[in-house]
């Protein structure tokens, strides 16, 4: 795979930043890290180069001082929002973050469950929580948010919500995905910091929009098209601009909740820090892009996957029209259309040769290779095992999984395990192929291919299971539908 962006200079430059921030502020300081701190699969997807873990590395030569404080939207937790990257809900998602962060050694002091209305769902998780020994603190919305600056500022505002008890001086305050109340959190912190005497300071570590790249760059374009769910839109920073002339990009939210946090600062510590959204922030990334044509290329593709992602939820009835709207519009606004998705032509002419489902994955050399629903294989399982064979230069007409292998297992599914459709999922698939590579060094030789297939591109002309969705995730892969099922039944799982 090409490379565009410099993983190991963003390391370095981040951590010194960050560190700068840490020490401008002295006491104590609340960090809000936007995006996703471990698994950050968006800008490794649009920032070829960039690793999903980066951002751990950086808090792992803090953690003595450091501790973090997860927040999660209540609301989220009512209609069991989904992290589409993983496919795990948000709560879920909050206790496998916890877990993670234990895992490396950095201590988590507590979770807020931000936007508070006695939601049954969250009051259960609360429950969960608290019954796991993690404490749990609840903040509640707040009436003309942000605009109404007097009420938010008071005891009616900030004031109602529970003061969130931290015992270091840098609390990284993270959540599992965008819109989960990580600034509200660390504004209302302060709030409370400096009714009981404590000086504290706030920055804001966000990777998109990167401030420093155009407006209308495809990598913005890219952070976008993720965030169109939550009305997010990238637009030139008018505090940054005025304040030293200069042209830097954030995003609407940040710079409607600008004016609360200088009104804050200004009330409760005499004179704000900051004089625009974008000093907040502590962004290296865009200083650590080596080839911007790469960059904008893999960002491009990740705008198209996102449409196709919306046009299947639409078909589910998971996702509405003003969504897919805004998609076109970001697809328009990037310059790009379905057809500049290349995996997805081959896929949609071998479905209609056929009449039955197809499937087309992309190698890393840019060939393509296809498969086709067959008795014995799906063809997302037959895509898969073809490509296995093209990787490892395995000819065609090998059988790796012959039929006395596959047969059996289709009558387990069907007569014991009471499933209709004989076809093995891509995850069995697998598994058959493990226990044959025991004995079969062909076998063998396709299962090594499989980190190879990290970062390729597949396209699927029916919706597939989530099961199938979830395997080609596990393997890296970026995978896309075509907004239709395989049948015309009224019920799919």
């Amino acid at each position: 795979m090409e490379i565009g962006f410099d993983n190991e200079k963003y390391v370095r430059m981040q951590s010194e930043k960050i560190k700068e921030r840490i020490a401008h502020f002295g006491g104590k300081l609340y960090l809000e890290f936007g995006g996703k701190l471990f698994d950050d699969y968006h800008a490794s997807r649009v920032l070829p180069g960039f690793k999903p873990d980066s951002k751990v590395k950086m808090l792992q030569q803090l953690k003595d001082q450091a501790e973090i404080v997860m927040a999660i939207n209540a609301a989220d937790i009512e209609k069991n929002k989904v992290r589409g990257d993983l496919g795990i809900t948000y709560d879920m998602d909050v206790l496998r973050l916890i877990d993670a962060f234990r895992g490396i050694g950095l201590y988590v002091g507590s979770v807020v469950l931000t936007q508070y209305a006695a939601q049954p769902a969250a009051e259960a998780f609360q429950n969960r929580l608290e019954s796991l020994g993690v404490k749990v603190f609840r903040h509640y919305t707040i009436p003309g948010y942000p605009s109404n600056i007097p009420l938010i500022v008071s005891d009616e505002g900030y004031g109602k919500n529970e003061y969130v008890e931290t015992s270091r001086s840098l609390v990284v305050v993270t959540a599992p995905g965008p819109g989960s109340g990580k600034m509200a959190t660390c504004l209302s912190q302060l709030y409370h910091e400096y009714k009981r005497g404590v000086k504290a300071g706030y920055a804001k570590f966000e990777t998109f929009p990167i401030w420093n790249l155009p407006l209308k760059h495809p990598v913005n374009l890219a952070y976008e098209a993720a965030t169109a769910d939550l009305n997010d839109v990238n637009m030139i920073d008018p505090f940054h601009l005025e304040a030293y002339g200069e042209t830097a990009v954030n995003y609407n939210r940040d710079v409607e909740v600008f004016p609360v946090l200088n009104a804050m600062f200004e009330k409760i510590a005499g004179k704000s820090p900051y004089r625009s959204p974008t000093d907040m922030g502590v962004n290296m990334a865009g200083n650590c892009i080596i080839d911007d044509e790469v960059c904008r290329k893999a960002a491009r593709q990740e705008i198209i996957r996102r449409y196709y992602t919306a046009l299947c939820e639409q078909r589910q009835g998971s996702a509405d029209d003003e969504l897919v709207y805004k998609l076109e519009l970001v697809m328009n606004q990037a310059g790009v259309s379905l057809e500049d998705r290349e995996v997805a032509a081959p896929a949609r002419a071998l479905a209609e040769e056929t009449g039955l489902p197809a499937a087309a994955i992309q190698l890393p050399d840019g060939t393509i290779v296809t498969g086709k629903t067959t008795a014995l294989l799906g063809a997302s399982s037959a895509a898969l095992i073809n490509a296995l064979k093209a990787l490892g230069g395995i000819h065609k007409k090998i059988h790796l999984l012959p039929a006395l292998i596959i047969e059996p297992i289709q009558r387990l599914k069907t007569t014991h395990l009471g499933n209709r459709s004989p076809l093995l999922h891509i995850d069995e698939i697998l598994i058959a192929l493990a226990i044959c590579a025991a004995t079969n060094p062909t076998a063998e030789l396709a299962l090594q291919q499989l980190p190879k297939l990290r970062g390729c591109e597949a396209h699927s002309s029916v919706i597939l299971s989530k099961v199938d969705e979830g395997t080609f995730r596990k393997l890296g892969m970026n995978l896309t539908c075509d907004p239709q099922y395989e049948t015309k039944k009224l019920y799919h799982k």
